[in-house]
Order: C-alpha cells, then structure tokens, then sequence
C-alpha cells in the first residue's frame, strides 16, 4: 500500500489529537454539571437556613401568615430564580460559544478549502514535475544511447582509420621499395643499352676497317696481278719480308677479321662479329 499523502497524515494525527483530549470529555462534563448542581444546592440550603432562622426569630403572633408572607417559600423562589439567571446566563454563554465555533468552523472550512485548493495545485504541479522527469528520464536514456552509438562509431572510424594509415604506410613503403627496384632496374637497362651501344660502335668501327682493309687488298691485287702471275682462284700478297695466300672469297667477305701479327704477317680469323642488339 503507499504511502499516505501529507494531507492525510496532518488529517490522521489531528483526528488522534482530538481522541487522546476528548477521551475524558464526558466525564469533565459529568463532574462540572455536578459541581453546578452543587453549588445551586449550596446556594438554596444557605437560602432556606437563613429563611428558617428567620422564622425562628419572629414571634409567633405573626400577622403574616399568608403564602406571600412564608419566607421558606420566598427563598425558594429566590432560589429558583438565581438558578433560572445561571441558566440563562449559562445559556447565553452556550450560545456565544456556539457562535464562535460556528464562527471558527466556517474560518476553518474556508481555510481548509483554500488548502485544498493549494493542495490541488500542489498535486497539479507535482504530476507536471513528475511527467516533466519522466520525459527527461527517456531523454537522457535516449541521449546515452545516442552517445553510446557515437562512441561505437567512433570507434570503429579510429579503427578504420588506423587501418587506413597502416595500409598507407605498407603502400608508401611498397612504392619506396618499388621506386628503388625501378631504379636500379632502369640503371641497368641504361648500363645495358650503352654496353650495346658500344659494342655497335666498335662493331661499326671494326666493320669499316674490315671493308677498307678488302677495298685496299682489292685494289693491290688488282694492281699487282698480271706482274706477280697470280692464278685465277689463289694468289700470294708479298712485302719485304713475308708472303701472304689469298683467296678471292676471303676478299669479297667483309665479315672476315684480317688479324695481323706483330711481324707484319695478316691472317683470316674464324671469328665472326655478333651484331645482334644484345651485343
């Protein structure tokens, strides 16, 4: 069960007061009703002992000896009529009492209702407070998943990220390694193309000695022939110290090499010169 509300509680410790204070109520009553009646019957017996004292000290030839003349009687009806004043005079106080609680329990019901009223407004405002928490409690649960969510993205971002670098770094040094291996590869391939090129310049230059060397041996044995009687398919080449046998196809072979010895002495060679453009 919940709790009761401070309206209730105030409302249950008052209705506990009034019981604990208005438990001897009627006993209170009791003896104050009591304490009047005794103080009007003190009254009237004070009243009849000093009528019959009075009686006492007249004579008995009295002329009075009427009702009217009993003076028992006569403090009786005094008796009777200062009873009748307190009651009135109690009656009145009844009624002014009344009045004054009628007077304060309509001060208490207005203020009990203006409590009310405020008690409304106050209850009004405490479910608007309570709404109010309430939405604010789903948005901060929805704004800490919303973080939530942000912080996983985040994360996988850095993550992504950190992969992306990595990969970057792994490619960088990729093109570094492979800037180099070009490099060197280009290096070589020049290396390469100039060993070619040199070997086709001396190719060049060998094949142009060869060709004047045969231009030269052909225009001596066409000089020489008919002195020296050279046969139609062999003949010699002679100087001051050496002779030196021709034949007519190793002259009209440029490729031949012609080696010649450091006496002066020429001879074919069976070497060919490679001319392919790997040298």
């Amino acid at each position: 069960m919940a709790e009761p509300s401070w309206q209730e509680l105030l409302r249950l410790r008052l209705a506990e007061r009034n019981n604990k204070e208005s438990a001897f109520a009627p006993i209170i009553e009791q003896y104050r009703r009591l304490a009047q009646q005794t103080k009007l019957l003190r009254e009237r017996n004070s009243t009849l002992l000093r009528a019959v004292g009075s009686v006492k000290g007249t004579t008995s030839n009295s002329t009075g000896t009427g009702e009217d003349a009993n003076p028992v009687r006569a403090a009786y009806l005094a008796s009777l009529e200062t009873q009748i004043s307190s009651l009135r005079d109690e009656l009145a106080n009844l009624y002014k009492t009344q009045g004054q609680n009628a007077q304060r329990l309509l001060s208490m019901n207005e203020t009990l209702r203006e409590k009310e009223e405020l008690s409304r407004i106050d209850s009004e405002n405490l479910r608007r407070a309570r709404d109010e928490l309430q939405a604010l409690r789903v948005k901060v649960n929805q704004h800490a998943e919303l973080m939530a969510e942000k912080d996983s993205t985040i994360q996988m971002l850095h993550d992504e990220i950190s992969t992306a670098l990595l990969e970057l770094s792994q490619i960088e040094e990729r093109n570094q390694t492979l800037l180099k291996d070009n490099a060197k590869l280009l290096q070589r391939w020049l290396d390469a193309k100039q060993v070619e090129a040199n070997r086709m310049n001396e190719a060049n230059e060998f094949y142009e000695n060869m060709r004047s060397r045969h231009e030269t041996v052909l225009s001596w044995r066409d000089g020489s022939g008919s002195e020296a009687g050279v046969g139609t398919n062999t003949g010699t080449v002679s100087d001051s110290n050496h002779v030196l046998p021709l034949s007519g196809k190793e002259f009209e072979n440029p490729e031949v090499e012609i080696a010649t010895t450091k006496n002066g002495l020429v001879s074919p060679a069976s070497k060919l010169v490679d001319l392919t453009p790997n040298g």
